[in-house]
């Protein structure tokens, strides 16, 4: 997730989209290799998922029209929210809260971030490439700094969105990123106790 966070931060060709939909289309076969699904409609459905990524990923790296971005940044939101859904459901359904159910949680919220950058990414695209006020310009790095701005509330206003429909994402995403943190996050580390051998480690390191 922080690879391709300073892939957009730092990459301004054209194929930078295409390059993020194939991390994440990663980052979901990961997840789901930790959830094995069952289902056969459901493994279908996740092979019918996979083929279309490969073909977003194709139409995002080979044609360059905003139509084509606006789809692909959808379907990147889209995957992304599986993503998410998955790292929940697995966290919740744990027995015990342990640092991995942390580090999901933490993974999951950079997610949400990253969800909702290309979600701007297809309002722009879908606008005729406007989305922030005065005309500013809209890039990966920017709406990826607008989303996690947004989502963590900092709200520094150097980025705001224009029309109604932005503003409206946006105050979701805010308060997606207050109830995660508020519910999900300080439920787990109020939760969390050490294991055994994280308490005999840090003995051993004491002594």
């Amino acid at each position: 997730m922080l690879s391709s966070y300073l892939l957009g931060a730092f990459l301004r060709t054209y194929w930078v989209g295409a390059l993020e939909l194939g991390l994440f289309t990663a980052v979901g076969l990961l997840a789901l290799r930790n959830s094995p699904v069952r289902n056969r409609s459901a493994r279908l459905a996740v092979v019918v998922g996979l083929v279309f990524s490969f073909v977003m990923i194709v139409i995002s790296a080979s044609i360059h029209s905003d139509a084509s971005r606006a789809v692909a940044s959808v379907w990147t939101g889209l995957l992304l929210l599986f993503i998410v859904v998955v790292l929940v459901r697995q966290i919740l359904l744990m027995p015990t809260v342990t640092m991995q159910s942390i580090y999901g949680a933490i993974s999951a919220y950079l997610i949400i971030g990253l969800m909702f950058a290309a979600y701007y990414s297809a309002i722009y695209f879908l606008l005729g490439r406007q989305f922030f006020a005065h005309h500013q310009p809209g890039t990966s790095a920017t709406f990826q700094y607008f989303s996690f701005t947004t989502l963590t509330t900092l709200g520094y206003g150097d980025f705001t969105a224009a029309e109604a429909g932005g503003r409206a994402v946006a105050m979701i995403e805010a308060m997606s990123g207050q109830v995660f943190l508020a519910t999900l996050v300080a439920r787990l580390v109020a939760s969390f106790r050490p294991t055994a051998r994280s308490a005999e480690t840090g003995a051993a390191d004491a002594d």
